[in-house]
């Protein structure tokens, strides 16, 4: 709207600056006089008040009625005394001198907003963005196992989808058959492919890499991941800081400022030269200069631009608030299981008898048809060492104790302490077995014909990313803590391990609230890390909350900040993204409010007795310079890499 008014009416002003009296004086030169030439000026320049002025009359009006004189009162109070003078000189003394600084100001004005909406729709760009990763058409499978092409938005949870290399997944789904990496850095922020084989979730909008997948519809529509960040982006670039409640709170005083100081300079100049068109135009141009344009945009381009930042970092913002208080934290406390560690149970050591393979084969072989988390543990230590797995028979569960089964003709069982005792075997390899439970692994054994041939330690995994998180916080100064409800041994060697100083161990989940509660009242700002479920009490006692989602989670009610992908080193980017925020949102306040302080008062004429007089449309082109400043710094934080 305002890029089309801003045209219009710069084309209708052209002809009344070229017949203005003032412009021709000032530029020496005349334009032709035909009947009715003498109209052109004013015809055309109620025009451009009606047309490109009123909007800003309505805004203004509404600011009013609302008790919340800000940029838009300023604004309509600088056309309306322009438009008003200019009428007033036509009828009383048939002057029409001061038509041409009417439209100027009505197009700069016009050309600021263009400016300003330009500026926060660019960086709200990242929503197009997301929108476009989506294609709109799938191979649909049919019962025939051939493929059809339909619409995206008529496929439906549990249908089966074939996604080709290239091609981008349509939908949420899980992988069901299939080996390829997926491209998920639009959504989580990480360049490195993601692995997804049979079992996986994939997410709609990321790219197929290699390999065909055929997955099986999970989540479609609004219920998609996708969707569900576009929602969050959308939400927080609306959501109001304290910063912009700062911002908007000066326009206000600049309301009244303003008022104040047209008022005195209008006074003072009537006293010194009596009323006239000089005195208007001291007041008109102190209203224009000190219209806040520059100050609305300030705060708002930083928060458009700085949560698409995040967004595409994999940090999904829901509390604008939290955003600005993350660079003040000075503790971070992190659930241990599945954000410190991976929540699932891996192989950290074996002892056996033979062949570590070997005896892994043997192992992977009895536990193929159990689904419990120690089973699909060896599983997982088989497939990535690449072991050829023996079939088995005559599986069986033995409650409390392991499993059994046949393997190349021999009786194998699986199992824990309780079935040694059950089978009554000798035991082995006790002082590996100490040592493993001393670290607070889980052993598990392996019997062969009534014989232990092997032991294998089994843990939760400390992420990879865990160790340089902690670093990292630890160099920026940030105290680390971490909470568990593991004993107090398992939490000790995985707080040595990591380095972390503070831990609190055995703690219940409705308990972890506390520990926060308890760092709180040392006077810490604490955040807190956790999976977004059983953490939410603890979540929502921090200062500010963090969710580690699984990809495809990533509405967490309890959370102020949502990381869509579980990587600890993720919180270090997020109070880099607070620190830039900050820092913008500072130098942009400095621009906006700077040039008032040192225009106001030449606007006023303060300088006036050495010959530097600014006239309306001068100050307007102030004004607008300053606004186009300010977009520019905003934008300029696009080019800051966000690391961890």
């Amino acid at each position: 709207m305002f890029r089309e008014k801003f045209f219009f009416s710069t084309l209708l002003s052209v002809p009344v600056l070229l017949y203005s009296s003032f412009v021709q004086t000032l530029f020496g030169f005349s334009m032709p006089a035909f009947i009715g030439s003498n109209l052109i000026v004013p015809v055309f320049s109620v025009i451009v008040f009606v047309y490109g002025g009123i909007p800003f009359l309505r805004m203004g009006r509404d600011e009013l009625e609302d008790r919340q004189p800000g940029m838009m009162a300023l604004i309509s109070l600088a056309i309306f005394v322009a438009f008003t003078y200019s009428m007033g000189s036509l009828f009383l003394s048939g002057s029409s001198s001061f038509f041409w600084e009417l439209v100027t100001l009505v197009d700069v004005m016009l050309l600021g907003h263009w400016i300003e909406m330009r500026s926060v729709r660019k960086a709200s760009g990242a929503l197009k963005e997301l929108k476009k990763l989506m294609p709109d058409t799938a191979e649909r499978i049919t019962q025939q196992e051939g493929t059809e092409e339909v619409k995206v938005s008529d496929l439906e949870e549990g249908d089966k989808v074939l996604v080709r290399p290239g091609d981008s997944v349509p939908v949420d789904g899980r992988v069901y058959e299939g080996d390829s990496s997926v491209d998920e850095s639009m959504v989580t922020g990480e360049s490195e492919p993601v692995d997804k084989s049979e079992g996986d979730e994939v997410i709609g909008g990321t790219v197929n890499n290699e390999g065909s997948l055929r997955i099986e519809v999970t989540a479609t529509g609004d219920e998609t991941a996708l969707s569900g960040i576009m929602n969050l982006v959308e939400e927080a670039q609306e959501s109001e800081s304290r910063s912009q409640k700062l911002a908007d709170r000066a326009a206000g005083w600049l309301f009244y400022i303003a008022l104040g100081s047209g008022l005195v300079t209008g006074v003072a100049w009537t006293f010194a030269v009596g009323f006239g068109l000089t005195v208007i135009e001291r007041v008109v141009t102190v209203l224009v200069i000190a219209c806040p344009h520059a100050l609305g945009l300030a705060v708002p381009l930083v928060v458009a631009i700085n949560t698409s930042m995040a967004a595409q970092n994999g940090i999904l913002v829901r509390d604008r608030i939290a955003m600005e208080e993350a660079r003040k934290l000075d503790t971070v406390i992190f659930d241990k299981t599945g954000t410190l560690t991976k929540g699932e149970q891996s192989v950290v050591d074996m002892k056996t008898v033979g062949q570590e393979d070997e005896l892994l084969g043997k192992m992977a072989a009895v536990e193929s048809d159990s689904e419990h988390v120690v089973a699909q543990a060896i599983r997982n230590e088989a497939k990535d060492r690449d072991i050829d797995i023996p079939e088995s028979s005559d599986f069986d569960s033995i409650p409390g104790k392991g499993v059994r089964a046949e393997v190349e003709g021999l009786e194998v069982h699986v199992g824990g302490p309780n079935m040694l005792e059950h089978l009554e075997v000798e035991k082995r390899f006790e002082d590996f077995v100490g040592r493993a439970r001393e670290e607070g692994h889980t052993v598990v054994h392996l019997v062969e014909e009534g014989e232990v041939k092997g032991a294998v330690a089994l843990a939760d995994m400390i992420r990879d990313e865990s160790r340089e998180a902690v670093k990292k916080l630890q160099s920026r100064g940030v105290e680390v803590a971490m909470l568990t409800g593991d004993s107090d041994d398992v939490a000790a060697s995985l707080a040595e391990d990591l380095k972390i100083d503070t831990y609190f161990s055995e703690v219940l989940p409705e308990d972890k609230d506390l520990k926060v509660r308890e760092l709180q009242d040392q006077g810490k700002k604490v955040a807190m890390v956790g999976d977004g479920v059983n953490d939410a009490p603890a979540l929502a006692r921090a200062n500010v909350g963090i969710a580690i989602g699984s990809g495809t989670d990533v509405a967490v009610d309890s959370a102020d900040i949502i990381l869509v992908k579980n990587n600890p080193l993720a919180v270090v980017k997020l109070l880099n993204l607070s620190d830039l925020n900050y820092s913008k949102m500072l130098q942009n306040l400095f621009w906006a409010t700077g040039y008032n302080a040192l225009a106001i008062p030449l606007a006023a004429g303060i300088a006036a007795p050495v010959g530097i007089m600014l006239s309306p449309a001068v100050g307007a082109g102030i004004m607008s310079l300053s606004t186009v400043i300010v977009a520019i710094n905003a934008q300029l934080m696009r080019r800051k890499s966000i690391k961890a």
